[in-house]
Parts: C-alpha cells; sequence; structure tokens
C-alpha cells in the first residue's frame, strides 16, 4: 500500500468514477467499461472495505468537455467539497475531466479536503508540489489531445464537405440512392405537396397566405423523420408558419449542396451556459455548390423567394421593405415615401375605417412630420391603377382560365394522392390479417383492430374529400368557366367586388407600381402630390385635394344639434334641419346622419334625449296602465316575452305619441290570456307561424338537461344571452339530431362559468342594463 494513503483517508468512502463520451463507446468498447470497473477491486487492495468503495457510473455516454450535463461529476465534487471522500479512482485524468477549467477546480477542492486522486499510474496528494504538478500535466495534455481530435475530425468533415460528399440527414422531398446520390424523392405526393408549396408563394407572396391555403384546403405537409439502420418515416401534418419558412430558406431545393449555414456557439443565460444555434450570412458559408442535385425551384427563383421574404418584413425603418400586404383598408400600406424627408410612411387608424399614411419623424422633436387620411389618395391612385391595366380581354380572360383551372387541379391530384396513400395502407393491413392463421387470435385481434382503424381512416378521408370539393368548387363548371372568363374582362368589377379583399388589391397593384411618393402642397391650393414610380421605371404624377387640419364644427352647429337631440329629433332628421337652413361642417360638406354620429359622440352629446339623460317611464301612468318592464315583472317574465306576447296578439300596447313608450291596461280577459300564454311559453303561435305550430320543448328532458328556455327561466335571462354564451364557450349546446334542439348538461363547472358571465354582463351596455330580468314585485 502506498504510503500517501494514511488512516484518515481509509475513514472515508473511496468513489470510482467511470465515464465514456458516447452510447457507442458503452456498447462496442466492453473492455474499458470492464477495467474501470474492475478499480473497485483495486480500492479494497489499497486498504478500504468493501462497504465504503461507491461506484458513480450516471456518466456514461457523457463527454468530458464540460461539467453542465455530468451529474455524477456534480455529486463527485460536491462530496469532496463537503470532505466526505477519501480518494477518488479514475482510469486516466482525462475520465474525469477533459477541461482545464472543470480540471482544475477539482484539484484545488481535492487540496483543500485532503482527498487523494488515484489513477492506473499510481496514487497522487494535491497538496503535493510534484504530484500537483504531474496532475496540472495530465490535466492539461487531457484538454490539448481533445482540441486535436476535434480539429482533426473536423477537418476530415469540411474536406468531404468542400466536395459535396459530406452526408447529413435529407430534407424533406429528397433521398440517398444505393450510390450515395441525393435525388427527389420517388413518393408523388410528397413531391407535389413541395412542388405546391414553392408554387403557392410564387402566387401568393408570403409564407404565412401559402398555410392560410393549406388549411382552407385541408391539405397536409410531409415531414421526413431518419432512423440509423432502418427506412426513414414520412409523417403527414398540417403546415405550420415556422415549416413554410425552413423550406423557403432552404437552399437544398435549389439543387444546391450546402455546409456551414449555421453556428454553434456557448453562451450565458439565466445562470447556465447554453448552446445557441443562429444562422450565418451567405459569404461566409462553408461550402456552396451549386447545380450538384434536381432542384424544386431553380437558383433565381429561391434568391428571389429569399429576397420576397426580406421584403415582407415590415418592422424595419429601410425604405426598400415594403411589407406583406395585408388586410387594413389602406391600399398603400407598404409603398407610401414621405415627400420631404423620404422616409417609409406608416399607416394608423386613429378611428375605427378611417386610416391615414403618418410619416413619424420627428424633427427637432415638434412632432410628426406630416400625415393625411388615405381615402382621397387611394381613390385616385386606384383610378389611375385600373386605367392602366388594359390588356388584351381574350388573353387575359384565357390566362385567368387556365390559372383558376391548374390551382384546382393541384389541390384536387394532392388529394387523391393521399386517397391513395390511404386505401394502400387499408389493403396491406388486410393482406396482414388474411395471411394470419385463424387459430392464432392473439395477433389476429390486433390486426383486426388496425384493419378497423385504417378503414375509418380511410372513410374519414373521403368524407373529407367531398367536403372540400364542395365548399371549393374543385370540378369547374361550362358556368363557372363562363362566370371566371367575364369577370376576367371586367377588371374593375373584380377590384370593387366585395368578395376581394384588401391584401388581394395591395397584391394587385404591387405587380405594376413600386413605390408612391406623398408630398403635401399649400400653394395654391392645400393638396397632395402623388408621384408614381412603375415597375417599368416610368413615372406619374397627380394632385388630390387634402383636408383642412383642425377643422372644427362650429359653435352654432352645436348649438342647434344639442336642441334637437333634447327633442327627440333623430340623426337624419336633424342632418335634414341643419342642410336645410344651408349650414356647413367643419370640411366645408353637407351634413349626413353618420356624420352627426360622429359630432355627437367627440363632443358627448346624447342621442334624441333630453340634456339630463333619459329617465325610464315609470312602472304605472296616471291611468294605472303598465309600462313594458313594469308588466315583465308582474308575471316574471322577460320583455322579449312581453314582445313576443304582443306580436302573438295576447297584448296590445299603447303609444301616447310617436315613439314614445308602450302602456298596457289589464282586463280580468287579458290576465286569463297572460296566464295562459305564460303556461304555453314560446309555444304555438297562431297558424302558418314560423314556428310551423310545433310544440314548446319542457324546460327540463328525461336525462335532466336544460332546454334554451329551461336556462332562460333558471337563470332569468334573454335567449339573445343564451346565444351569446354559447358563442363564448360559457355553455356547449347537445344535439340529438342533425336538424333537433339545443340541450344543455349544468354541471358544476358550468354553473360557475353561467355566474361569472353574469357578474360580468354583456359587454359595454352591461353597467346600464344588467343580463338578468328583474324579480316579481321589485321596483322597475
Amino acid at each position: 500500500m502506498s504510503t500517501k494513503i494514511r488512516p484518515e483517508h481509509l475513514a472515508r468512502p473511496a468513489f470510482v468514477y467511470i465515464r465514456q463520451s458516447t452510447l457507442v463507446q458503452v456498447l462496442e468498447h466492453r473492455q474499458s467499461t470492464e477495467r474501470q470497473y474492475n478499480l473497485a477491486d483495486r480500492a479494497k487492495r489499497l486498504g478500504w472495505d468493501g462497504a465504503q468503495v461507491q461506484v458513480i457510473d450516471e456518466d456514461l455516454a457523457h463527454s468530458g468537455a464540460s461539467a453542465v450535463d455530468r451529474t455524477g461529476f456534480q455529486r463527485l465534487a460536491a462530496d469532496v467539497s463537503l470532505g466526505r471522500v477519501g480518494a477518488i479512482l479514475s482510469l486516466e485524468v482525462s475520465r474525469l475531466a477533459r477541461s482545464s477549467a472543470d480540471w482544475h477546480r477539482l484539484l484545488d477542492l481535492c487540496a483543500l479536503s485532503d482527498t487523494l486522486i488515484i489513477d492506473d499510474d499510481g496514487v497522487y496528494d494535491p497538496n503535493d508540489f510534484n504530484d500537483r504538478l504531474v496532475l496540472g500535466m495530465k490535466g492539461t495534455m487531457s484538454d490539448a489531445e481533445r482540441h486535436v481530435m476535434r480539429l482533426r475530425l473536423q477537418g476530415g468533415k469540411l474536406h468531404k464537405a468542400n466536395k459535396g460528399e459530406l452526408a447529413f440527414p435529407s430534407a424533406t422531398g429528397y433521398v440517398f440512392d444505393s450510390t450515395g446520390a441525393l435525388v427527389l424523392d420517388p413518393d408523388e405526393q410528397v413531391q407535389k405537396a413541395v412542388r405546391l408549396l414553392f408554387e403557392r408563394f410564387r402566387l401568393d407572396g408570403t409564407a404565412y397566405a401559402v398555410v392560410r391555403y393549406f388549411c382552407r384546403h385541408r391539405l397536409l405537409f410531409p415531414s421526413r423523420r431518419a432512423h440509423k439502420h432502418a427506412p426513414a418515416e414520412i409523417r403527414w401534418r398540417p403546415l405550420s408558419h415556422a415549416r413554410a419558412l425552413e423550406t423557403l430558406r432552404n437552399p437544398t431545393y435549389a439543387g444546391a449542396y450546402v455546409y456551414g449555414r449555421r453556428q454553434k456557439r456557448r453562451v450565458l443565460a439565466d445562470g447556465a451556459v447554453q448552446r445557441r444555434t443562429s444562422l450565418i450570412p451567405r459569404e461566409q458559408w462553408h461550402t456552396l455548390l451549386r447545380d450538384a442535385h434536381a432542384g424544386y425551384i431553380s437558383w433565381e427563383e429561391h434568391m428571389d423567394n429569399l429576397k420576397r421574404l426580406d421584403e415582407n418584413r415590415s418592422r424595419t425603418e429601410r425604405i426598400d421593405r415594403h411589407g406583406a400586404p395585408k388586410n387594413g383598408e389602406a391600399l398603400l400600406q407598404g409603398l407610401a415615401l414621405c415627400g420631404r424627408c423620404g422616409r417609409r410612411m406608416h399607416t394608423v387608424y386613429r378611428r375605427a375605417n378611417n386610416p391615414g399614411y403618418e410619416c413619424s419623424r420627428r424633427p427637432e422633436a415638434a412632432g410628426t412630420c406630416w400625415s393625411v387620411p388615405t381615402r382621397r389618395i387611394d381613390d385616385k391612385v386606384a383610378e389611375i391603377f385600373l386605367d392602366a391595366v388594359a390588356p388584351p380581354e381574350i388573353d387575359l380572360s384565357l390566362a385567368v382560365l387556365r390559372e383558376v383551372e391548374h390551382q384546382a387541379a393541384g389541390v384536387d391530384r394532392q388529394w387523391k394522392l393521399r386517397l391513395e396513400r390511404a386505401r394502400y395502407e387499408a389493403d396491406r393491413v388486410e393482406r396482414q390479417y388474411n395471411a394470419v392463421e385463424p387459430e392464432n387470435r392473439i395477433v389476429a385481434r390486433t390486426l383486426e383492430a388496425r384493419w378497423n382503424e385504417k378503414l375509418e381512416e380511410l372513410a374519414q378521408i373521403e368524407r373529407e374529400y367531398e367536403e372540400t370539393r364542395r365548399a371549393h368548387k374543385l370540378d369547374l363548371s361550362t358556368d363557372d368557366k363562363k362566370a371566371i372568363m367575364a369577370l376576367a374582362r371586367d377588371l374593375p368589377k373584380v377590384w370593387r367586388a366585395p368578395t376581394t379583399t384588401a391584401a388581394e388589391r395591395k397584391q394587385l397593384m404591387r405587380l405594376l407600381i413600386e413605390d408612391v411618393t406623398l408630398s403635401p402642397v399649400d400653394i395654391p391650393e392645400r393638396s397632395t402630390r402623388i408621384q408614381l414610380l412603375w415597375k417599368t421605371g416610368a413615372t406619374s404624377e397627380v394632385f388630390t385635394s387634402r383636408p383642412i387640419a383642425g377643422c372644427k364644427t362650429s359653435n352654432e352647429v352645436l348649438a342647434i344639434i344639442r336642441d334637437l337631440a333634447a327633442q327627440r329629433r333623430g340623426d337624419s332628421e336633424i342632418a335634414d334641419e341643419l342642410n336645410r337652413r344651408g349650414l356647413k361642417s367643419g370640411r366645408g360638406r353637407s351634413f349626413t346622419k353618420q356624420a352627426i354620429v360622429m359630432i355627437r359622440s367627440e363632443y358627448e352629446i346624447s342621442a334624441g334625449r333630453p340634456p339630463g339623460g333619459h329617465k325610464p317611464a315609470p312602472p304605472r301612468d296616471e291611468l294605472g296602465r303598465y309600462s313594458l318592464r313594469a308588466l315583465a315583472a308582474r308575471h316574471d317574465v322577460t320583455t322579449h316575452m312581453i314582445r313576443y306576447w304582443i306580436e302573438t296578439g295576447v297584448v296590445t300596447p299603447a303609444q301616447d305619441y310617436k315613439g314614445g313608450p308602450f302602456w298596457f291596461a289589464l282586463t280580468p280577459e287579458i290576465e286569463a290570456r297572460i296566464a295562459e300564454a305564460k303556461a304555453r311559453g314560446y309555444g304555438p303561435r297562431r297558424p302558418g307561424g314560423k314556428n310551423g305550430g310545433r310544440l314548446p320543448l319542457p324546460l327540463r328532458d328525461s336525462a335532466g338537461r336544460y332546454s334554451t328556455r329551461g336556462l332562460v327561466e333558471k337563470y332569468r335571462v334573454t335567449t339573445h344571452i343564451v346565444r351569446r354564451w354559447i358563442e363564448t364557450g360559457v355553455v356547449t349546446p347537445e344535439l340529438d339530431a342533425p336538424d333537433g334542439d339545443f340541450h344543455f348538461t349544468l354541471t358544476p363547472a358550468v354553473d360557475k362559468r353561467i355566474q361569472a358571465a353574469l357578474r360580468r354582463g354583456t359587454g359595454p351596455r352591461s353597467a346600464k342594463r344588467a343580463h338578468q330580468r328583474p324579480l316579481a314585485g321589485s321596483k322597475i
């Protein structure tokens, strides 16, 4: 036994540390693993009792380059720092750490706690200068050895990459053939899906639009999962935005062999060292070999796609980026430039449906550069654009028809390929089931269940295919083709059609217009100069009037509006009266109903109400008649039920003046009709009513579920509120038949959501009128 091993060392446990870098080494280098486990016998021979020898082998298949992921090394260092370890046994120093920083920290801890280090060469005491010198040199050599090995391996990889021979997992849509060459996936469905993605981006221009197209037509996109020593697995999933971007940015689809697109580096994040991967510029790629294999698109189209993706980034001050067309009403979104400072103008929405173009540059902190409403500018630019677009009608009509047919055929082909794959998988499971001996029921039952599952999946795909064909008209009829031809000849009609979205109009305009520069002009009259830069390099210049800044409604007009509103005059009547008197708005225009609404909103003028605000009608008037709400409270029903009784002739209201409140005189005959109607609920109307004479549903069915009327009566709300609860997910209706009536199962969780909705109210009006109707006998 070595003289360096003293009794105080033997009194503490001996730790045997075992580590190999990879799982392959653990499986294939069995002799090394066995030698490390034999160190426990050596510890016994050196004087430690068998119960004191502990083996740490949880770091098998972990690299020694860092101690971050090595829980065994971390536990060993913690026990050493607490003075619980007498000696550390390892086959060689590199097993403990291949990082000089980790190694020297362990040496310092061992010196402080008087812990020995024992390897295959001998016993070392870190407190002895010579031993520490030897241990330090061994740690440095271990670290240097790791660096040299990495350089050799990396050099070999880079050499193969320079020749385009370094193999890595193939992108979806590609496979390696028997010679190791990268070729297109022979699966036709995979090829069609990848080609469709690039085709839709070519047409739509944004990754989000491609994702929406796949989602709208219920198309799936393949994902390739490679397995070592096994065929790759193709999984079909809905296309995500991240997946679409990854495919569009991957140069492999342009036929290029690329290595070194990403860079890995270690960073300190949240108090821990982490590895981050980031993309690097194309100029810094290690290898780029164009035309190395067959591509789905050309290299030029790939570069155009990258440029369009870069231009779609709207959150930037660069004027060469237009951003993706969005669904806002501003037609020049992403195209408008400021004629004063040259910056890109942004779209602002200070009021609903009233956007404006604004240059947010603040010269000398004096506010924004300038802004202008969009309506007049957009109308003028659209007029110029439609005048400029005048292609030959027949050629355009035929081109549009061919494109529509091509898109419909592409979607239909994807569905047919998906159906073909589903039928093949069902037939394959059927053949497996038929090949099993009938007596082998254990296997037969499993295959039978799998066969039924595939048949159900096939039936589901067939139903979805038929729904998609009906919804999106994948088979164009003769009438459809005639309608398309007619629309193609009338581009202004297509432009103004309500089915044409704002994003589609912007995309059409960007085909011809590069930029639009807007400049304010004050002399000789207030206007906006519009300069159009066409894709051809030609320019056009027009002017349009600009609204007067800071225009306000005159005090005379405001006083008249207040007086007429106090007289219960409607907005249309107020506008007609102001126009009759020859008055104009602050912008010099005639008054409209919408203009009066905006003025009242801005100056907080009540609509058709006295200045003191609207006072509800009293429960009863001087003649003893009941108001509508008082009648509802008297019979414990909703006001909607009272209006239903009015429609069905149960009660007849009286109005003292036009627009006044309803009053109801109650007689014994009317009380009897009300009692009968209340018992009937929303029962059968007069013959020929819109409910067809159907009897009302009971409040609850035999299963204890509530009908809509049951919820109305239980929570004292209206049917409109119940419909609102359905829309917002507060309650979930159940249908016993496709055209049946709603039923609701009330659980404690559902009741809790309903109570929360009652407390919350219906929205902005809930402060004035709550969900619930008043109880009988309460004050109205």
